[in-house]
C-alpha cells in the first residue's frame, strides 16, 4: 500500500511538473477538482503515515496469529489498518478544505507552495511550538509503545479492531497534524519534502532518540520560522 501510494505521488508530481505554469493556476474548485485534491491528500497520507504505524500493526498481527493457532481467531489485521487510515482520511478532508481556503486567499502558488513569508513563518513556528507541548508528548508516548497500546486498548471483533485502529490513528494524528501543515511550506507535491517529513515522523516514533530529537527539532523549527518572517519583512517594499 505504501509503495503504490508513492508510485501515485511520483506520477502525479511528474505530470504537474510537465504542465505549463499558466495552466497550473487555472483550476477552479469544482466538485471534480475538490475530489481530485481530496484523493491526492488521502493517498499521500497512506504513503506518509502507514510506515509509522508498522510497529503497532505488527504487534496486532502477532496477537492475531497466536490467537489463530490457539483456535480463537480475532479480527483480521485489515480491520485495524482500515481504522487507522480512516482517521487520516478525515484529516485529508480537512487538509483539502485548508488548501482550498489558502488558494482562495492567494496564499499558495500554483505549485501548492506558500506564496507568503508570513504564512511560511507561521507554519514553521506553529509546528515548532507544538513539538514542545505536553499534548504532543502524550500522543507520541502512545505511538512509541505499540505493545502497551494493544494491551490497554484491545477490543474483540471486527468493529473492535476497526475502533482500535481509529484510536491509534487519533493518537498518531495528535502527533503529526501540525507537521503536515509544513507541506504547504515546502510544497504539497514536492517529493523530497514529502519524503523528509515521512522520515522525520517515522524516526520520531521508532528511533530511541525520537522523543528528544522531536523536541530539539521543534526549537529549530521556531528559529527557522522567525528567520523566514524576518527575511520576508526585510525584503518587503
Amino acid at each position: 500500500m505504501t509503495g503504490l501510494s508513492w508510485l501515485y505521488l511520483i506520477v502525479m508530481a511528474r505530470e504537474m511538473a510537465s504542465m505549463p505554469m499558466a495552466m497550473m493556476g487555472l483550476h477552479a474548485w469544482t466538485p471534480a477538482h475538490f475530489g481530485m485534491m481530496f484523493s491526492m491528500w488521502a493517498i499521500m497520507m497512506v504513503g506518509m503515515m502507514l510506515p509509522s504505524a508498522t510497529p503497532t500493526t505488527l504487534v496486532y498481527t502477532a496477537v492475531a496469529r497466536k490467537a489463530s493457532r490457539e483456535g480463537t481467531p480475532v479480527a483480521p489485521v485489515a480491520a485495524f489498518v482500515a481504522g487507522y487510515l480512516f482517521m487520516w482520511t478525515l484529516f485529508s478532508l480537512g487538509a483539502t478544505l485548508a488548501q482550498w481556503g489558502l488558494e482562495s486567499a492567494a496564499l499558495l502558488s500554483p505549485m501548492m507552495v506558500s506564496a507568503s513569508p508570513a504564512l511560511g513563518g507561521v507554519l514553521l513556528i506553529g509546528a515548532g511550538v507544538y513539538q514542545l507541548t505536553p499534548f504532543k508528548d502524550a500522543c507520541l508516548e502512545h505511538c512509541r509503545s505499540p505493545a502497551h497500546f494493544i494491551a490497554e486498548r484491545w477490543r474483540s471483533g471486527t468493529l473492535g479492531a476497526f475502533r482500535m485502529g481509529v484510536e491509534h490513528g487519533a493518537f498518531c494524528l495528535g502527533c503529526c497534524w501540525v507537521l503536515m501543515g509544513l507541506l504547504f511550506f515546502g510544497g504539497v507535491m514536492n517529493l523530497l519534502w514529502i519524503a523528509a517529513i515521512t522520515l522525520f515522523v517515522l524516526l520520531e516514533k521508532v528511533a530511541p532518540f525520537g522523543a528528544g530529537g522531536g523536541r530539539l527539532s521543534g526549537i529549530g523549527m521556531v528559529g527557522a520560522g522567525l528567520f523566514v518572517l524576518l527575511s520576508g519583512w526585510a525584503i518587503a517594499p
